[in-house]
Order: structure tokens, then C-alpha cells, then sequence
């Protein structure tokens, strides 16, 4: 049944989707070139050289103290150097908020890139400099950086895009992530850079994504609706709108941007605590904190940590092992990208189910392959199979999804305050399992895979029954889908939307 105003809205919608133009087009990859990219490398940059990297530790400790470091000052520094990147994307998270109302979607990006090519700067000089404090000071200001973009890219594209390409563009994200991790695998090859002289470089060239942003973006639009909700400057979102879409009538999109900002007058600008508090968004924020957790919690870097070692018992030789997980990496990018081609024909629903699923199947059967690959030959062989489908499973689903999620079932005013609430769970819960995974496996062995099986079910679970498909619906049909959820209504009046009033007696919700 639709509720008032629903039908006109849907209607006036129906022969308007958008098309994929060059700027449109061209603003998706800079984007997430310049700072998605960057994530992915940074994630996996230090596996390759860490050997050299601590062989660096070693020597300078030595030059300066004329004693060798102990193994358990090394362990802590090199532990540092590894989780300093988690803990300042959780840092980075806590700054979406206040950063993208006040400098806008673009702005924020063009801010952040001055951390990145900062970082760089630091890590490529490190050596030279002899000071192993540098690179883990960088990555702390990195994961700053990777926090920020993690975060706004997703919310900055999505708002420019049209209903019918945001999910495949919101997805374009977490594609280049991917490839960032792959491209640092093969950089980091022993021949290429993975050596005792190429690492500085290695860890240095990440700056290059975020110059080439910082000297393109300041040519493209800001976001339309955050110029048109957030600044009341119709004409210059009009503007914008008419270069991304490449067409003159953008009324429509206009029209639904007026009624979303009328609507969200009624409650002004969302803080976390208002946010956390409000009964209207109650499942929305439910919602995301289980697909972050579980995106997270569901052993996507415990499946990477153990590939090694299970290629290792399947026969693969220690020097091509590299190889293996480069050829890991590019499986990951493959499957994103066939992701990118079939959100918009399956829809979100069904590949949040399908990968969680995948996940969780892969999982239990990898336990149980760990378990008897000692007794049965073949056994070791299944491990392999296992690790690839958890890889296309998270690459299809898990991975991608939540973040569109993020930024498809909250209006303006909400937003950057869920974004910021889902990168802290995102983020939190990565450091977490870079923690305690490590006495996860001391403790419980292959028996960790249970773990992750038991958390990619629950939210499987959550899934079907709590989030609702999104695929080809404005932000305010959404928003009416959620709103019954919630048990409250929206209803119109006078052509303004007041929005989220409460059933029973109708008050409004505060």
C-alpha cells in the first residue's frame, strides 16, 4: 500500500533515470582513485617488506643503543606499526561528522589528501632519516586519512548519483580498494620493490593517488544535495546537477531534493547523540552497526593472515607463495567488479545474503578441512577451494554493500552522522580483530573459523529479516519503507513533509 504522495513521487521518477555521463563518470574515478585506492594499498602495503622493515628496526636500534633489540621490543614495535593504521581510521571516523557539514563533501576530500601526501612524504624518508618512529607516526596520520575517505567517498557518490546507478557507483569504492590491495601485492613482489632497497619507495608512492586528486577534484561539482539541503543554494546545486547529468531538466531531482530538505527542517541537523537517540532512525542505525560488525567480525583478514599457510600445506613452495596471494588479490578485484555490473539488475538484499552466506558455508568448511588435512590428502586441496569462495563471497556482498547502505537509508541530515557511527563500528572492529585474532588461533587453532561462521550467520539472519531491498528507490521512498519499521508515519501536509510523526496519538518523535 503507498502511502500519500508516494505514487506522484514514484511516478514523476519513473521516466527519468539517469545515464552514466563523463563527469559523472570521470568524478567516480577520481574519487575513488585518489582515496579509496589508497585504503586498500595502505592495508597491504607492509606484508611484502615486513622482514626488511624489521631488519630497519634492528639496525637502528643497534646504531643508537649499541645493543640488539629484544624480540619482544621488536614484536611491540612492529605490532604498533600494523594496528596504528586501524586505530587512525577509527580516529578518522570520528572527524566525518563535523568535516563534511562544514567543508562540504569535496572540500573534505581535498583537506584530507594533505594527510596522505603527508604520510608519504614521512614513510618514503624514514630510511634516510633512521628513524623507525616515523613510519609508525605515518600510519597513524594514513589511517586519519584512510578513515576520512573510507567514509566520505561513499556518502560524495552517492549523492550524486541517480537512483538507478547508485548502487553500481557506490560499489566503484570498495572496487578500488581492492585493486589498491593488489597493486601493493605485486609492487611488493621481492623482484619489484619487496626488498631490502625498494621498501622506502614502496611505502612512499602512495602520495601519488592523492596529488593526483588534490590537482583534479577542485574542477568537479560539490554534491548537489549538499549545496541545495545543507547550503540553501538551489541555483548553484541546479547547476551542478545539469553538468552530472548532462541535461538541462533536472527538475524532478530538484523536486525530490526540496521535499527531502522540508522534511528535515522539521529536525535540523542530526549530531551521533541525536542520532543514537531518535526513534525514527532506530532500525536504520541497527542496520548498519550489524553489516559493519559483520563485514568486519566475519574473518575477512584472518582468511588473509592464514592463505599463506594454507597454500604452504596444500604443496605450493615458499617462493611462489607471493604469487598465490597475488593471484588471491586479483580474484578479490575480479569479483567486485562483477559486483559493480549486478547490484543494479539482483539488488542489495540478495548479494548482502549471497556473500554472508558464501562466507559463512566457506568457513565451516574450512574448519573442517584444517582440521583433517593431516589424514586426508585431498583435504588440504578443499582449504584452497574454501579460502577462494570466502574471498568472492566478502568481494560480492559483504564488503561493498554495508557502505551503500550507509548512505542510501539515511536523509541529509543524517548521514555523515550514521557515516560516522558505521566507519567507527567499521574500523573499531577491524582493529579488534587485528588484536585478537592472533590468541584467537593460539588458543582455538583452525577452530577460530567456527567463530566467524557462527557471526557471518547472525547477520545473514539480521538481513532477511530486518534490511529491506533499495535498489531503484529515492532516498524519501526509503526513508517511508524504514518509517513503518520504526513504527512511525511521515505524512504530507500543505506539500511539506513532516517528518517521522509517531503513531499512537501523533506526536512527533523526538
Amino acid at each position: 500500500m503507498k502511502l500519500k504522495g508516494e505514487k506522484q513521487n514514484s511516478d514523476s521518477n519513473e521516466g527519468s533515470k539517469g545515464k552514466m555521463t563523463l563527469l559523472l563518470a570521470m568524478v567516480t574515478l577520481i574519487s575513488a582513485f585518489g582515496s579509496s585506492f589508497q585504503y586498500g594499498y595502505n592495508v597491504s602495503v607492509i606484508n611484502s617488506p615486513a622482514p626488511y622493515m624489521q631488519d630497519f628496526y634492528n639496525r637502528t636500534y643497534y646504531n643508537r643503543s649499541g645493543e640488539q633489540m629484544s624480540s619482544g621490543f621488536q614484536t611491540l614495535l612492529w605490532s604498533l606499526t600494523v594496528s596504528m593504521f586501524p586505530l587512525g581510521g577509527l580516529f578518522g571516523s570520528l572527524m566525518v561528522w563535523p568535516l563534511v557539514n562544514s567543508c562540504g563533501r569535496k572540500g573534505t576530500l581535498l583537506i584530507s589528501n594533505l594527510l596522505s601526501i603527508t604520510a608519504a612524504i614521512l614513510m618514503g624518508t624514514s630510511e634516510v632519516a633512521k628513524a623507525y618512529e616515523v613510519i609508525i607516526f605515518s600510519r597513524v596520520i594514513m589511517g586519519i586519512y584512510a578513515g576520512l575517505a573510507s567514509n566520505v567517498v561513499p556518502m560524495f557518490l552517492g549523492e550524486m548519483s541517480p537512483k538507478n546507478l547508485r548502487g553500481a557507483i557506490g560499489v566503484v569504492p570498495q572496487l578500488f580498494i581492492t585493486i589498491g590491495i593488489l597493486i601493493a601485492q605485486i609492487l611488493g613482489l621481492n623482484n619489484i620493490l619487496g626488498n631490502a632497497k625498494g621498501w622506502p619507495v614502496l611505502l612512499g608512492l602512495t602520495g601519488i593517488p592523492s596529488l593526483t586528486q588534490l590537482l583534479i577534484l577542485p574542477f568537479f561539482p560539490e554534491s548537489p544535495r549538499y549545496l541545495l539541503i545543507q547550503k540553501g543554494n538551489e541555483e548553484q546545486a541546479r547547476r551542478a546537477l545539469q553538468k552530472l547529468r548532462g541535461q538541462d531538466d533536472v527538475d524532478d531531482e530538484i523536486q525530490e531534493m526540496r521535499q527531502e530538505d522540508r522534511s528535515e527542517k522539521e529536525e535540523g541537523q542530526f549530531s551521533v547523540f541525536s542520532l543514537c537517540t531518535f526513534r525514527g532512525l532506530r532500525w536504520q542505525l541497527i542496520s548498519i552497526i550489524v553489516m559493519m560488525m559483520g563485514q568486519q567480525l566475519s574473518g575477512i583478514n584472518a582468511v588473509f593472515y592464514y592463505a599463506d599457510r594454507i597454500f604452504r600445506s596444500a604443496g605450493v613452495d615458499d617462493n611462489s607463495v607471493q604469487y598465490v596471494t597475488v593471484s588471491i588479490g586479483a580474484i578479490n578485484v575480479v569479483m567486485t567488479l562483477v559486483a559493480v555490473f549486478i547490484v543494479e539488475s539482483l539488488g542489495r538484499r540478495i548479494l548482502l545474503l549471497a556473500g554472508f552466506g558464501l562466507c559463512c558455508v566457506s568457513c565451516a568448511v574450512l574448519t573442517l578441512a584444517l582440521n583433517l588435512q593431516t589424514t586426508v590428502s585431498w583435504m588440504s586441496y578443499l582449504s584452497i577451494v574454501c579460502v577462494i569462495v570466502y574471498i568472492i563471497g566478502h568481494a560480492i556482498g559483504a564488503s561493498p554493500i554495508p557502505f551503500v547502505m550507509i548512505t542510501e537509508m539515511f536523509l541529509q541530515s543524517s548521514r555523515p552522522a550514521a557515516f560516522m557511527v558505521g566507519g567507527s563500528v567499521h574500523w573499531l572492529s577491524n582493529f579488534t580483530v587485528g588484536l585478537v585474532f592472533l590468541y584467537m588461533e593460539a588458543g582455538l587453532g583452525p577452530y577460530s573459523f567456527l567463530i566467524f561462521c557462527v557471526i557471518c550467520l547472525a547477520t545473514m539472519v539480521y538481513i532477511f529479516f530486518i534490511v529491506p531491498e533499495t535498489k531503484n528507490k529515492t532516498f524519501m521512498e526509503i526513508n517511508r519503507i524504514m518509517a513503518k519499521r520504526n513504527k512511525v508515519e511521515i505524512r504530507e501536509e500543505k506539500e511539506e513533509l513532516k517528518d517521522f510523526q509517531a503513531v499512537p496519538g501523533g506526536q512527533a518523535e523526538k
